[in-house]
């Protein structure tokens, strides 16, 4: 046992040393098993007063215990590994996971970052904007289509680098020489949304983006690759399937042109372009956007987008960056908090100063943000990427903030979407920003693991303000969306936050368009769950993807540096609202309470009432007085995820499948005649085909509702029927008697009554129905010539004909005894009728 446990490390060390460290494992090419060292005495375990070999830690060898000094006899254990590989300083970046059904093309897309350095105005609108008839591509030509998209009825299975097998196709069009101008489309990149492009004119073309991965909605994020392009020449594009009804296109917005020659040549990133900018309603329901454009070189390669683009490799790159740096990777540690549906890291930086000691580490309070949990508005990842900056920094306050609270942020809460291009869900093909109340571990892991973190956060310290960065595509300026307190003693404090941050940045954000009503549909937002949760200061910022309105910048878009810079100001804020000293805190509550007072009376005025309130400020609701908030309805795109909604009709189909049948229920008495007769006439029509009537014999198809006289006539009644089986026996027996006369044919006897109605029924239903006319007829004479007979009894019976041969019953319609019978006893339970005088029938035809 000794030298097992000295082959794999145990006392090899002097009492008093620290371990060595572990050899290496023998190299691949020398296969031989390291050599065993011989066992001295020295370094077995002495013996203790009980006879027993003692273990000493300082001799135990193992790779979980750190010696901080070399003379220390007291280990300390090693940091456990990270569940899922984090980034590293070296290597090559991780790559992205794709869906399976996803083809990406192997030319890796990255572009500069670059400010101009003029504003960037607004277009202003003439008026006289053409409106372009939409083609499609019944009078155009396909120039570029994605072969397989995963629509509405589908659902994510799996993923891998790289997406789909195989070699990537050529969707766009072949060239058919140099002078062919005809430009090549391409969006299969990381976050590249394109479905379709339609050449319809000569330098025009109709664009369909692609819907959201495993949905048939959300289509508002574009970004895609042109080439092949002309110099002089003024082109139109139409994106034709867009969904929302106001758009900032409609009022000044201009998107984003890349050119890759201007970035290799003069350093000049993304830039406004386009005009004869439209947004308006196309015929098919969904809206429209068309502008115009001039790219800047011959056989370019240009990039359009609405807003600037931020990839999940952007972010890796940049936290790759973070952790080579020594003085950065001191005060941030980076970890995966978990992993996306296809396998992306979520990654999860704390941001803090080393503590003095447990105490000062527990006092300190916590700040959570989030960025990117809709993937289509990017202007989010830019806020987040400015504020990473600032926290990471040397500046004094950056220090001071780290040393009053400990920073979560999840910089991408939604990688997958952002990788594929989707603009609002996840593979789930759902809202993540709709379920932050899920059970669905496996279905939402990034919201629920957030959720999670966040949850034990509030255990261990308070956490001041959680704020999650979002887009905003229908509003100019940046503001922010909370949650109204109810607490009288809490008035107003949950706006002092966005009062001051509009303060820090009277440019960029309104503090006037920021809203606090707590919506039913928007219960399940981050925001509203973490209200709920504890955090009274919860908010949800949205960036504009146009410009601001305010000051010196109004009618100008916000750029990227805009955007990073409304990161620092977060940090100012947070600075002044904890400010040891209250004065601001103070002077904003005083404001706030002043603009309530004249939003009250303002709407009192409309209302034409004149309520002194002056006491009573804190009682009224403040929810009653603001309007709901403009953000997207997503309520299609709540419910359960795509996959087990999948599952759920599986399962429901196969329970219908094994079911058992239910007995089916008793018929009536009625039911069973009407089943009787269906049969009856079927077989009365199979027994016609072929005669001479079979083209006119669909009399029940004919007529859509027989008459009356009809029916009684295909339907006789039982005493009929009692009546037929007595004139067959009657017959049957007179033609084995040897007197018996030869059998007459009867002459057909039809009341008078009765051939007026027939020849009226001939009259109404014409050819179509003379068979069944026919059969009625016959029926009708065989049951007034056997009544006919009955009435006769006295008539044609021979002398000495045998009593026992009359009828054993004879009945009226109605089940009553014949005329002339006499009561007999019952046998077998019916009973019996003697007729006086016997009858002689006579054969029917």
């Amino acid at each position: 046992m000794r030298r097992h446990l000295q082959y794999y490390g145990y006392f090899r060390v002097q009492s008093g040393r620290p371990p060595s460290p572990v050899p290496p494992p023998p190299g691949p090419k020398s296969g031989r098993p390291r050599e065993r060292e011989p066992v001295t005495r020295a370094a077995l375990p002495k013996e203790t007063p009980q006879g027993r070999r003692s273990l000493s830690p300082a001799r135990v060898r193992s790779r979980q215990l750190l010696y901080d000094e070399p003379d220390s006899a007291t280990p300390r254990l090693r940091e456990p590994r990270e569940l899922f590989p984090v980034l590293s300083g070296r290597g090559p970046l991780q790559a992205p996971r794709w869906p399976v059904e996803c083809e990406v093309i192997r030319e890796r897309v990255q572009h500069i970052e670059w400010v101009p350095p003029e504003p960037e105005y607004f277009y202003q609108s003439t008026g006289n904007e053409k409106v372009p008839e939409i083609m499609g591509e019944e009078k155009g030509t396909v120039v570029y289509q994605l072969q397989s998209v995963p629509t509405e009825g589908s659902y994510f299975t799996s993923s891998r680098v790289g997406g789909k097998r195989g070699s990537v196709q050529q969707l766009a069009v072949s060239l058919h020489g140099p002078e062919d101008d005809t430009l090549l489309f391409e969006s299969r990149f990381e976050s590249g949304n394109l479905q379709k492009a339609v050449k319809v004119a000569a330098y025009e073309y109709e664009l369909t983006l692609r819907p959201d991965l495993y949905t048939d909605r959300h289509t508002q994020w574009f970004y895609f690759r042109v080439q092949n392009t002309r110099k002089d020449v003024r082109y139109r594009f139409t994106i034709v399937n867009l969904r929302k009804p106001r758009s900032l296109f409609a009022v000044g917005l201009r998107p984003l042109l890349y050119s890759q020659r201007d970035a290799c040549s003069s350093r000049v990133g993304w830039r406004r372009e386009g005009g004869d900018i439209r947004y308006f309603r196309g015929g098919t329901g969904s809206y429209c956007l068309t502008w115009t454009a001039r790219f800047p070189h011959d056989r370019d390669t240009c990039f359009w987008a609405p807003g600037y683009p931020y990839t999940f490799s952007d972010l890796t790159r940049y936290l790759r960056a973070a952790a080579r740096d020594p003085a950065r990777a001191r005060v941030c540690r980076l970890r995966a908090l978990c992993c996306s549906l296809a396998g992306n890291p979520v990654y999860l930086l704390t941001v803090t100063n080393p503590a003095r000691g447990p105490q000062a580490a527990a006092a300190k309070r916590a700040v959570v943000l989030s960025a990117r949990v809709h993937p289509g508005e990017s202007a989010g990842s830019w806020v987040m990427r400015g504020f990473l900056d600032f926290i990471l920094g040397s500046s004094p306050d950056a220090q001071l903030l780290r040393d009053l609270f400990v920073f979560k942020v999840v910089p991408m809460l939604n990688p997958d979407g952002v990788i594929v291009g989707n603009h609002r869900c996840s593979l789930s093909g759902r809202d993540l920003n709709r379920h932050y109340r899920t059970l669905l571990k496996d279905a939402f892991p990034c919201i629920w693991y957030t959720r999670n973190m966040v949850q034990r956060l509030l255990e261990e310290r308070e956490v001041l303000l959680y704020c999650d960065f979002h887009g905003h595509s229908r509003k100019n300026n940046v503001f922010l969306y909370g949650c109204s307190s109810n607490s009288r003693r809490h008035w107003l404090h949950e706006r002092v936050f966005p009062l001051m941050l509009s303060k820090n940045a009277p440019e960029k954000f309104s503090f006037q368009s920021c809203n606090f009503k707590v919506q039913k549909n928007r219960e399940g937002t981050g925001r509203v769950v973490m209200w709920r949760m504890g955090i009274r200061n919860s908010y949800t910022l949205e960036s504009t993807f146009g410009g601001s309105t305010l000051g010196s910048r109004r009618d100008t878009h916000l750029t990227t540096e805009d955007l990073k810079a409304l990161g620092h100001h977060i940090c100012d804020t947070l600075l002044d609202f904890c400010d040891p000293d209250q004065t601001k805190f103070i002077q904003c509550l005083a404001e706030l309470t002043e603009l309530v007072h004249q939003e009250i009376h303002r709407k009192l005025s409309e209302l034409g009432q004149d309520v002194n309130l002056e006491e009573n400020w804190s009682d009224i609701h403040l929810s009653d007085i603001e309007s709901s908030t403009s953000g997207s309805d997503s309520s299609l795109s709540d419910g359960l995820p795509a996959h087990l909604l999948h599952r759920a009709e599986e399962v429901s189909q196969k329970i219908k499948m094994f079911q058992k049948k239910k007995k089916k229920p008793l018929q009536t008495r009625k039911q069973r005649n009407e089943q009787y007769q269906n049969s009856n006439s079927k077989r009365f029509g199979r027994g016609l085909a072929g005669g001479p009537l079979e083209g006119r014999a669909s009399f029940a198809t004919t007529l859509q509702k027989q008459p009356a006289f009809l029916k009684q006539l295909e339907n006789p009644g039982p005493a009929a029927v009692t009546q037929e089986k007595v004139r067959r026996q009657q017959t049957q027996l007179s033609g084995r008697g040897r007197d018996a006369a030869p059998a007459q044919p009867a002459p057909p006897l039809i009341r008078p009554k009765d051939k007026e109605r027939v020849q009226q029924v001939q009259h109404l239903t014409a050819m179509p129905t003379v068979n069944a006319v026919v059969s009625a007829f016959r029926r009708l004479r065989q049951e007034d010539h056997c009544k006919f007979e009955a009435s006769l009894g006295h008539i044609g019976q021979k002398p000495g004909a045998p009593a026992s041969l009359a009828p054993r019953s004879l009945s009226s319609a109605r089940g009553e005894p014949a005329p002339g019978a006499q009561p007999g006893r019952r046998r077998g339970g019916s009973l019996v009728a003697y007729p006086a005088l016997h009858v002689c029938t006579y054969p029917c035809p």
